[in-house]
């Protein structure tokens, strides 16, 4: 008898694992027009976007479980944990609660400089902060809303000035993404003519409610 419980024991650990599929290499979602980076930082380089609603592929996530490295249309990169979604038994889940719910389901990955990476390297620019906000709130509120932000389409005059004269960036914790808000560390430059204000954070040209300090537009 007492053997036949161990056996028995053994027998529902596995079911409590199998029960429990491994998200490698599973098709995801952002929730948001998403960068893909070289490496998993903020202040690692672009090398993609992933826009909101496309699929790409889950290679896993490092071991803060923050940032998670994907496959973009063949280019693989790191994106933002927070915006990316996943379907679970028919539900649409945002990766960082399946990883604090069943960590065993998405494999750790380890960032290695290869490719993009050990050519262009992260930004040494130190973070100054951290960006607040964003779609992800809409994400992990309830239901997974999709919200992007109060999004605008500036006039291309404005674009092709903000452009023209860039200016340093000023690198914050967090993805830059449309609907996040901006400390008050960051410095907002005026654009001729427009009511919206302008940044570089986190390497990118951001057009920016000074009302609000939200990010409406990403320039790319």
């Amino acid at each position: 008898m007492k053997r036949f419980m161990i056996l028995a024991a053994a027998g529902a650990s596995l079911v409590t694992l199998s029960a429990v599929p491994s998200l490698a290499q599973t098709a995801i979602s952002s929730t948001t027009d998403l960068n893909v980076r070289a490496g998993p930082g903020s202040n690692f380089p672009i090398v993609g976007v992933l826009p909101t609603g496309d699929s790409a592929t889950l290679d896993g996530c490092n071991d803060a479980g923050n940032w998670c490295r994907v496959t973009v249309d063949g280019t693989q990169g790191w994106a933002s944990a927070q915006y990316l979604t996943t379907d679970v038994d028919g539900e649409t889940v945002v990766v960082v609660q399946r990883r604090e719910a069943a960590p065993e389901a998405i494999p750790t990955v380890t960032y290695e400089e290869s490719g993009a990476g050990a050519v262009a390297g992260a930004a040494t620019g130190a973070t100054v902060g951290a960006l607040v906000g964003g779609p992800v709130g809409a994400a992990v509120g309830g239901g997974v809303g999709l919200v992007a932000g109060a999004a605008v389409e500036p006039p291309a005059p404005r674009i092709e000035y903000v452009r023209s004269n860039p200016v340093d960036p000023v690198y914050l914790e967090g993805e830059t993404v449309v609907g996040a808000r901006v400390p008050d560390v960051v410095t907002l430059n005026p654009i001729p003519e427009y009511e919206m204000q302008y940044a570089n954070v986190n390497g990118q040209e951001v057009l920016i409610d000074p009302a609000t300090r939200e990010i409406v537009y990403i320039v790319r």
